[in-house]
């Protein structure tokens, strides 16, 4: 029981990172103004429009590849200890991941410029992202231990660890260039919170006959823990003060980065849209509470050696300490304050719409249909159905989602989206998305993987978007 106590607290210990980032829902979703910080480049036909603070833009994922919560602990009569061996130890491999993110705005406003083909938007939002690979020869020497496993590598590679929390500043701007192409670019600056990354460890630890002793262990070791942050927050959580330094950090008081998200959408023809977006395209440079760690180099080390009678002679003598003194003789563990510099995970999303059914009659007090001036290409239609593509940068290569979408315009007053989209977490997520709009008052509520709520313990992946704002149209 202890060494199953041992891997939970590992593996749920471990999910504490927690996201996966596709807002497969919210893009291309052009009746709410977040869909712009998802694509710079949406066709947006707002006059202005201001986000409710801190109710704006609240959404949070989160999802494991590998197992979930009723994987273990389930009262299907199975010993826990023979359910995380077989399905957590040896059930998941290193491309499995606890991942997630989380993300509330702060502000969040646009407006149209005298020029009514360009559209302003701008705010603050706080965000979170972090993800850990599984450990699995971690997990099996924790679980098993060595002594059965003569001459069998261990992999420390196996550790790949990242998470970060950042206020973002943003300014964007949507430009509708003629009457087939939106373009829209977005400028990031990045106020880090804390960061941690540990994703490019190499080495390995194998045991083997020894001489001296039964055993002989060697460790061959370059791995490395960057942090920034920590120091700081650990600091004032001792004297009381963290709110005041976590808010100081997210204002300018933390490490600094700067970011770009691009984006267009275009039309083939009066019904066939394609769109892309790229997003975080940016870095973060780490200058003050840094705090990295390393373990760098090898050794082979038989364990106490107590040789008889002459052990006898010197009886104060710390043979574990001297056992400690050799491992750290031959592996050297430093620390250092080093600045480095952490990239954002980047996200590409892309999509193709046909748009059906009836024309929906503008919401803007004119005598036409369209969004654009004097052309006929940006008309919107009751039904809009495609596929979109979403990919991001993770430090065991990209992650990838694929969503097939159907869109119900509902008059002026409502829009639903559904969608089915296929990842590493799930290959029966069904999502729904509602937007409702009263007057200027714009409320939109998003949930994914709806099928899995019939058992939440048993779900891998999770994710909901709510949102208000106020919107106006306007006259052109």
């Amino acid at each position: 029981m202890k060494k199953a106590f041992l891997l939970i607290i590992i593996l749920y210990g471990f999910g504490i990172r927690m996201f996966s980032q596709n807002k497969q829902l919210l893009y291309d979703f052009s009746e709410i103004p977040q869909s712009l910080i998802v694509n710079p480049g949406v066709e947006a036909d707002f006059n202005w429009y201001a986000g409710v603070p801190l109710l704006s833009g609240i959404s949070l994922q989160v999802g494991s590849s590998g197992v979930s919560a009723n994987d273990i602990f389930a009262d299907d009569g199975l010993d826990i200890n023979d359910k995380i061996r077989d399905r957590a130890v040896f059930g998941m491999n290193p491309r499995d991941e606890l991942s997630g993110t989380y993300q509330i705005e702060l502000l969040n406003i646009g407006f149209r410029g005298a020029d009514p083909d360009l559209f302003y938007s701008m705010g603050i939002y706080h965000e979170g992202d972090a993800i850990g690979y599984w450990f699995q020869d971690y997990a099996i020497l924790a679980f098993e231990g060595n002594a059965d496993r003569l001459n069998q590598e261990f992999d420390l590679g196996h550790l790949k660890a990242r998470g970060e929390a950042m206020n973002v500043f943003h300014f964007g701007v949507n430009k509708r260039v003629n009457n087939r192409t939106t373009a829209g670019a977005r400028v990031k600056l990045y106020s880090s919170i804390f960061d941690f990354n540990s994703t490019r460890n190499k080495g390995v630890f194998v045991t083997t006959e020894g001489q001296n002793n039964i055993f002989a262990s060697t460790l061959e070791a370059d791995m490395r823990l960057r942090t920034s942050g920590f120091n700081e927050l650990k600091e004032a959580e001792e004297d009381g003060s963290i709110a005041g330094t976590f808010i100081k950090r997210g204002f300018f008081g933390g490490n600094l980065g700067l970011g770009v998200d691009l984006g267009f959408t275009y039309h083939l023809n009066e019904q066939t849209i394609v769109t892309a977006s790229l997003l975080d395209l940016g870095f973060i440079y780490h200058t003050n509470d840094v705090k990295s760690y390393t373990l760098a180099g090898g050794a082979t080390i038989e364990g106490v050696e107590v040789i008889l009678p002459d052990a006898l002679t010197d009886p104060n003598r710390d043979f574990w300490q001297d056992l400690v003194d050799e491992v750290e003789e031959f592996v050297p563990f430093e620390d250092d304050t080093k600045r480095y510099i952490s990239f954002r995970p980047t996200k590409l999303n892309a999509s193709v719409r046909y748009n059906f059914g009836e024309e929906l009659p503008s919401r803007v007090d004119c005598d036409c249909s369209t969004v654009v001036r004097g052309g006929n290409l940006r008309k919107k239609y009751v039904n809009g159905a495609g596929a979109q593509l979403y990919m991001i940068n993770r430090p065991r290569g990209p992650q990838v989602a694929l969503s097939a979408f159907y869109l119900r315009r509902l008059g002026n007053v409502a829009a639903i989206k559904a969608t089915y989209t296929v990842d590493k977490f799930s290959a029966t997520n069904v999502g729904l998305g509602l937007n409702l709009q009263a007057g200027p008052v714009n409320l939109y509520v998003m949930a994914d993987n709806l099928l899995a709520y019939r058992n939440i313990a048993a779900t891998r992946y999770a994710s909901f978007q709510l949102g208000l704002n106020i919107i106006s149209w306007g006259r052109k």
